[in-house]
């Protein structure tokens, strides 16, 4: 027997832990994101303060945090910044509630019956790559440029990702489990209930994850129907009387949401399917 062989065998007893522990001087991610992000400030900062780019094109933070504190107090376009958010959080909402009751069950059809598939397939694919902008004139035609066309061409661009998400999990879910909950009688209805909606609920939030980008994006193309508040409308507004400090705090308020919204998914994620992602 070889020395460090002896010495592996006699050595006594550790307990080992499995878990990834992270490398010592290793930075964390969160520290490289925020040094990136105040890397960014502080180059917007240099080009304003030595005139790199004309205020017209890129004003300077402070005069964009300026009209935040502006907006905010006095409004814009008879609208303060809390009119306009609230009018479009109402939109996109009303518009994820619509895809997701009309998603879901499409999604459920897809993964689970071949008849579904057949049916419901091709027309999500056909649907799936066309910009919002292309049906816009097609939506304000049939259904005119009251608050139901906006909220459905926002739906429209979010049902895709809630459908196609939503088959996948189905189409993922453990034969075994089919298997063994038919095994001790359960009901198709149970087996829906049970085991099938439990496996997929993780990759349908993760398509509502997707869907809310997607209706973000779209929100602007929705709002130049006949708006009168709201952030995408705030924007174009701003952008008609080339107030680009308005249009460029507009947009960071839009990626802010966007943000905070992706973070309440997630934890919803971890309260509903707190078993995702763990073996």
């Amino acid at each position: 027997m070889s020395l460090d062989l002896a010495e592996a065998v006699l050595a006594p007893d550790e307990p080992t832990d499995h878990r990834p522990s992270r490398k010592r001087g290793a930075v964390p991610v969160r520290l490289i994101s925020f040094a990136t992000l105040a890397v960014l400030l502080a180059a917007w900062q240099v080009s304003a303060s030595l005139a790199l780019v004309p205020s017209l094109f890129l004003p300077a933070p402070a005069a964009v945090f300026g009209q935040f504190v502006a907006v905010a107090r006095d409004g814009f376009v008879d609208a303060t910044l809390a009119q306009h958010l609230a009018a479009s959080l109402g939109r996109v909402f009303a518009a994820l509630t619509a895809a997701i009751v009309v998603g879901v069950p499409i999604g459920f059809a897809i993964g689970a019956s071949p008849v579904g598939r057949g049916i419901f397939d091709p027309l999500i694919e056909i649907l799936r790559p066309i910009p919002p902008l292309a049906y816009l004139p097609l939506v304000i035609i049939w259904f005119g440029i009251g608050e139901p066309s906006k909220i459905l061409i926002i739906a429209i661009a979010m049902l895709a990702p809630i459908v196609i998400a939503t088959a996948s999990g189905v189409r993922a879910v453990a034969t075994d489990r089919l298997n063994a909950a038919r095994a001790l009688g359960a009901t198709r209805r149970q087996l829906v209930r049970h085991v099938v909606l439990p496996s997929a609920l993780p990759s349908v939030l993760t398509g509502v994850r997707i869907a809310l980008g997607t209706g973000w994006s779209t929100l602007v193309a929705a709002e130049l129907v006949a708006a009168s508040r709201g952030l995408g409308f705030m924007i174009q507004s701003a952008a008609q009387f080339l107030v680009t400090d308005v249009v460029v705090m507009g947009i960071l308020v839009i990626a802010a949401v966007a943000f905070a919204l992706e973070a309440l998914i997630r934890l919803v994620e971890r309260w509903l399917v707190p078993w995702a992602g763990k073996a």
